[in-house]
């Protein structure tokens, strides 16, 4: 292969494959229909006007044999009348008329079967049409279809799903924390009443065994007035029992 084919198989291949590139399916399939619409129109024309040919051929080929017919009673009346002169024009008249006859009907003929087959065609055009039209419709829902699965598959290749599994992971993690935190404030707040609550229990049974303690020890209290003034300035026995008693009371001041 020379040089200058190979550049033209270059130039060529590129050309094709630009074209292929470019190519819409969707827009090749409307230019096709419109295409075939074309051919349609033009055959339809085509066989109208083949069959007025053939009609006007007819009138014509139907006039020729009239005329020979009439010519053939001519020449019949001429030789009746014994005028051969006459009948012999006639009858060159009426093979004229003849003569252009037969070629008229050879003409019809041909232009009979020709119409035949415009109409084969025109029948299988409009057949092939209504075909592509079913199959174009089909083929453009086919084409929208991958349109939207690639449109689909490129938004999902986008998605990042291990970064968007991890910020997920990260989150779920913060509620976690968030909530254990909550959780553990109403428990130790929780705790803290609970505390409280004890110590104030615990508080109210102490206070009340020292009374009784206090009133089992000491007895009654002094009246009031003079005489406790006086008990005041009496000395107090020491008894084992008060021993005990002022233990109790420096235990009780040193808490």
């Amino acid at each position: 292969m020379g040089l200058l084919d190979r550049i033209g198989l270059v130039i060529r291949s590129n050309l094709n494959d630009m074209v292929s590139k470019a190519e819409d399916p969707e827009k090749i399939l409307e230019q096709t229909m419109i295409d075939m619409q074309e051919d349609l129109v033009q055959l339809r024309q085509a066989v109208a006007s083949a069959i007025a040919s053939q009609r006007r051929t007819e009138q014509q080929w139907k006039q020729a044999q009239v005329e020979a017919d009439n010519w053939q009673q001519r020449a019949q009346l001429a030789v009746s009348k014994g005028d051969d002169n006459l009948a012999r024009e006639a009858l060159m008249r009426k093979k004229t008329h003849a003569d252009n006859a037969g070629v008229l009907k050879a003409q019809l003929d041909q232009q009979v079967a020709q119409v035949e087959m415009l109409r084969k065609n025109l029948l299988g055009l409009e057949s092939k049409i209504a075909e592509a039209k079913t199959k174009k419709d089909m083929l453009k829902a086919r084409i929208s279809a991958a349109k939207a699965s690639e449109q689909i598959a490129n938004m999902t290749g986008k998605i990042n799903t291990s970064s968007a599994a991890s910020a997920f992971d990260r989150m779920e993690e913060k509620v976690l924390l968030a909530e254990a935190r909550s959780q553990g404030l109403i428990e130790a707040s929780g705790d803290s009443l609970e505390n409280q609550f004890a110590a104030l229990e615990s508080g109210s049974d102490v206070d009340g065994e020292l009374a009784a303690m206090k009133a089992q020890l000491l007895g009654p209290a002094p009246a009031t007035g003079a005489p406790q003034i006086a008990a005041a300035t009496q000395p107090v026995p020491t008894t084992p029992v008060d021993a005990e008693l002022e233990d109790l009371r420096s235990k009780l001041d040193s808490l």
